[in-house]
């Protein structure tokens, strides 16, 4: 029997603790009830959900103020009659616009694209049919892949004075041609009638690269389930190519065309390098160049990039449409 003194509480009774040490002890009861329970802190929760939003915001950031803000200026110029230079921008309204469409020296250009155009068919096709027999076992097929795509690499000025030296008077082609008793060849940048068939050979020899790894990825990502049952069935490549290959890469085909449609109306370093759109071989980026630099008509070299904007974009809402994208099953 214990004996407690008058005032005390006996000894057996729980300690009376102070009141911060009881809400401590409130708070971390709390804080593991809430771990215990999937829930995290208040102050931790908000942080878990804005962390996402700060990372969205600095890319968001970066393309308002390098794409879009860029874009609304070029809107903004091309409907002023901005030179350049002068701090004032008088507004003309749409008169860009109608020069744009009105002047023969400035949208005829765009006949130059169909040159482009056509060679991008060429290197599509090309580079099918070079990602198709080097997706199979093929020797020394690792060589050959670095030897298709390394033109690529190559940066667009140097290639073009690289083909600038072997399409000149008395140059590497004219060289190799004599070999062949071809003694009097054409001149191949000199001549209005061949010169843009000689640049849109050059941009066949350096893009075909790209569609080959996008075409030879395409198809090694098709199950090899399916060439061996193909096999079995005594397919041919031939067959086994329209039923089973070209099939499973129609999307890459379709982006590739895309592509093509986009490239050929934008060309500008091959021409600008090797000619500098002399003898016809001017395209509609390097009219556009002249007329903002040259001329000092910036209002209206902006109208133009517009127009060719507007112009890839509906083009490629055309082609969406009339080739929309389907789901493939091979099964």
């Amino acid at each position: 029997m214990s004996l407690a003194t008058p005032g005390s509480a006996p000894a057996d009774a729980p300690a009376v603790l102070s009141a911060p040490v009881r809400a401590r002890r409130r708070r971390g009861a709390r804080r593991a009830a809430d771990l215990l329970g999937g829930r995290r802190p208040t102050g931790r929760r908000t942080a878990a959900r804005f962390t996402p939003w700060l990372f969205l915001a600095g890319a968001v950031g970066l393309l308002l103020m390098f794409t879009y803000w860029p874009a609304l200026n070029l809107f903004w110029y091309s409907v002023t009659d901005w030179d350049g230079i002068d701090l004032t921008k008088e507004f003309v309204g749409f008169d860009n616009y109608v020069q744009v469409f009105t002047d023969p020296r400035i949208f005829n250009v765009f006949w130059v694209s169909l040159y482009y155009f056509a060679a991008s068919f060429a290197q599509m096709a090309i580079a099918l049919y070079f990602a198709t027999i080097l997706s199979f076992s093929t020797r020394l097929s690792s060589l050959f892949r670095g030897i298709l795509f390394f033109p690529y690499l190559i940066n667009g000025v140097a290639v073009g004075f690289v083909f600038l030296y072997l399409f000149q008077p008395g140059g590497t082609l004219d060289t190799v041609l004599a070999w062949f008793g071809l003694a009097d060849p054409p001149q191949w940048l000199g001549n209005p009638d061949i010169v843009n068939w000689s640049l849109a050979g050059t941009s066949v020899w350096r893009y075909t690269g790209l569609n080959f790894v996008l075409f030879l990825g395409a198809i090694q990502s098709i199950p090899h389930e399916l060439y061996e049952a193909a096999d079995l069935d005594g397919a041919s490549r031939w067959q086994q190519f329209w039923a089973i290959i070209f099939p499973g890469i129609r999307r890459i085909i379709g982006l590739s065309f895309i592509l093509a449609i986009a490239g050929s109306l934008s060309v500008f370093e091959i021409p600008f390098i090797m000619t500098g759109g002399a003898n016809g071989s001017a395209t509609f980026v390097i009219q556009t160049l002249q007329t903002a630099f040259n001329f000092r008509q910036v209002g209206l070299a902006s109208a133009m990039a517009v127009v060719l904007l507007v112009i890839v974009l509906v083009v490629t809402w055309i082609q969406r449409r009339l080739f929309p994208d389907e789901k493939v099953d091979l099964t």
